[in-house]
């Protein structure tokens, strides 16, 4: 899997490019096909963001990763 920054993520939050990326574990998943993330925003995260921190007050389990492609790792 290709590798990119935290800055090449932050351009990928449905605002700036119109792909709508998140990372957790260190996975980058293309979440732009969730009407969830519609304009880079799901509830109060924002997408071009590393959510593994935020996962735990999430009313979900990491399980939902497994909807989307993972695209890339987190350098």
């Amino acid at each position: 899997m290709k590798f990119y920054t935290r800055q090449q993520l932050a351009l990928r939050n449905g605002q700036d490019r119109p792909e709508i990326w998140i990372a957790y574990k260190g996975i980058i998943y293309d979440v732009t096909s969730s009407r969830l993330w519609k304009n880079g925003m799901h509830y109060e995260h924002w997408a071009g963001q590393d959510l593994t921190e935020e996962l735990p007050d999430a009313p979900h389990t990491e399980k939902v990763f497994e909807k989307f492609q993972p695209i890339g790792q987190l350098a």
